[in-house]
């Protein structure tokens, strides 16, 4: 097709490699070693599909990373102890009739035969196709993109968010969901991949799926776990329709981690950090991060900026790296310590150079990726303050200091994406909370998860006591699913997709809520909301048990 798109039921088709005799052949392979003549590989190395991330308008990062068997307990995939040359190319269209870019990468047993490739010196604002090749294997095909000039808006971004993939809670479908709108780029906001054994987090009814290997504490734990969820075909299917930015929260490493202090503080546990490296250098290797987040032993660059022309801003953050640990623990707590005007969600660096970018920024629209819940959500009617403190609620100062930093840079247009809660939510965000007249100045937009929690449930948003508690919330919904916005120079509009269920594949996807955020109009305008057909399942039960369920599926864990 002229635009670069092309069908779903086509790029569906590619992506599971069954069509790479139908693109263009690849040229005969320049002469090989006498080792690579050796031992050839015996099956398709390809087994985790492609992905390409972090664009910018000259290139981009392309990864895939080999592995014959996914599960081996060895993390390795079940290669050999050796390093492969692995052939990329770069096409502008889907049959690879017009190849502009070409070349060799390296895959070393060292990545766990991991291969990052970074691009530059491309068209801005296109599309581009890529494979990739290991002897006489060819790889599924992916469609990824640069952003457009930076002095140009281009047209409007087609941007998706998501969170929250718990592999044993469901199938994947709405990754497949989220591959058929061929979106322009897609954020993922943490909790890629959980941490636990078998049956450690379980669901009413018993999880659908089972992980492999134990609870991951080492770097083999940690490729094992990543290549079985890299192995699922819907995801893959996602990867290849866009390119992907992504941050961590909890999960790719501990349950509620906090910079050096594991999720259980008082239990030992002296291999913590070596189980924080072994986690980071995995993260690396299984995602389309640029060199500059190669780890270094426990540290790892991961917020930065992605940029988007005139148009946006992403501000990627890591709210988990630098935080102080949480005040009063985890949970709901009405807690002292969350504000202590010391204590930051992000580190105190991590705040300059956000706000920074708040006074350098001359884009129509400044985007925060993130992972936990922004605006206040207490959840007492009374005058006691409850809240959670594994959020920004948990670091009220932090807060306070950023909300105030893009007030006073006069940032056009700041939106807040979240995801962590298992729920879609949407609220207005405020310098003042406990003033519902006082001034809106930003929105936030929060993704339920993917599979988290098993299928959810339908409602009537006005029966989740939450809303009436904080009247800056203005949208509640607990099914699966994620959210897609279309970003032009008038306005955002953000589409909160939904599925019926994940317990069964094949679900279809449908827009339950959709919220217009105009240019220079902080605050939310819902203009469409699919009705509730049955009786609220809130119906029965009182304000206290629908607050209660919300705070336990939040954070109840094994």
């Amino acid at each position: 097709m002229s635009d670069g798109r092309f069908a779903v039921n086509r790029r569906s088709f590619l992506v599971t490699g069954a069509a790479v005799g139908a693109v263009a052949a690849w040229p005969a392979a320049a002469s090989a070693s006498a080792a690579s003549r050796s031992a050839k590989l015996p099956s398709d190395p390809f087994t985790l599909g492609v992905a390409s991330g972090d664009p910018d308008h000259e290139g981009f990062v392309l990864w895939t990373r080999l592995a014959l068997q996914p599960v081996a307990e060895d993390g390795l995939g079940g290669m050999p102890d050796r390093t492969y040359p692995v052939r990329w190319e770069v096409a502008t269209d889907e049959r690879f009739r017009r190849v502009v870019r070409r070349g060799t990468a390296t895959a070393k047993p060292s990545s766990a035969h991991s291969v990052h490739v970074e691009l530059d010196d491309l068209a801005p604002g296109r599309h581009y196709w890529y494979r990739f090749r290991v002897e006489n294997h060819v790889s599924p095909v992916g469609r990824t993109r640069t952003t457009p000039e930076p002095n140009s808006y281009g047209p409007a971004l087609a941007m998706a968010f998501v969170s929250c993939s718990q592999f044993e809670h469901g199938y994947f479908t709405a990754y497949r969901r989220l591959a058929e709108e061929e979106p322009d780029l897609i954020l993922h906001l943490g909790d890629y991949q959980y941490e636990y054994t078998k049956g450690g987090y379980t669901i009413p009814g018993g999880n659908i799926r089972h992980h492999d290997g134990p609870e991951t504490e080492t770097l083999a734990n940690y490729r094992q776990r990543h290549a079985q969820y890299k192995a699922d075909i819907d995801l893959q299917a996602a990867h290849a329709a866009a390119p992907w930015s992504v941050v961590w929260d909890d999960h790719e490493l501990d349950n509620n981690w906090a910079d050096e202090v594991p999720e259980r503080p008082e239990v030992p546990q002296p291999n913590f950090l070596a189980r924080r490296a072994a986690a980071f250098q995995a993260y690396y290797e299984n995602m389309p991060l640029r060199r500059t987040s190669v780890p270094r032993g426990i540290d790892m660059q991961l917020y930065r900026r992605i940029r988007w022309g005139k148009m946006a801003n992403f501000h990627m953050l890591d709210t988990r790296q630098f935080r102080d640990d949480q005040g009063c623990g985890d949970g709901y707590r009405d807690c002292p310590a969350a504000i202590d005007p010391n204590r930051s969600i992000t580190g105190h660096e991590q705040e300059r150079w956000l706000i920074d970018g708040f006074r350098r920024s001359r884009a129509r629209w400044d985007i925060l990726g993130q992972q936990v819940f922004f605006a206040q959500r207490d959840n007492n009617a009374g005058p006691a303050k409850i809240t959670s403190q594994d959020g920004w609620d948990g670091y009220v100062a932090s807060r306070q200091r950023i909300t105030k930093g893009w007030v006073d840079a006069r940032v056009r247009n700041p939106i807040v994406l979240t995801g962590d809660v298992h729920a879609h939510w949407a609220s207005e965000l405020k310098l003042d909370y406990d003033d519902p007249t006082s001034k809106t100045v930003g929105a936030e937009l929060v993704a339920t998860s993917i599979t988290t929690g098993g299928n959810g449930a339908d409602s009537d948003p006005a029966d989740q006591p939450f809303l009436a508690i904080n009247p800056h919330l203005k949208f509640y919904n607990n099914q699966r699913g994620y959210v897609m916005t279309r970003i032009d120079r008038d306005e955002m509009k953000a589409d909160f997709k939904v599925l019926a269920q994940v317990s069964t594949p094949g679900a279809e996807a449908y827009t339950k809520a959709t919220y217009v955020i105009e240019d220079g109009v902080p605050g939310l305008n819902q203009t469409y909301l699919r009705p509730y057909q049955p009786v609220s399942t809130f119906a029965a039960k009182s304000d206290q048990q629908i607050i209660q369920d919300t705070v336990d599926r939040e954070t109840k864990r094994p």
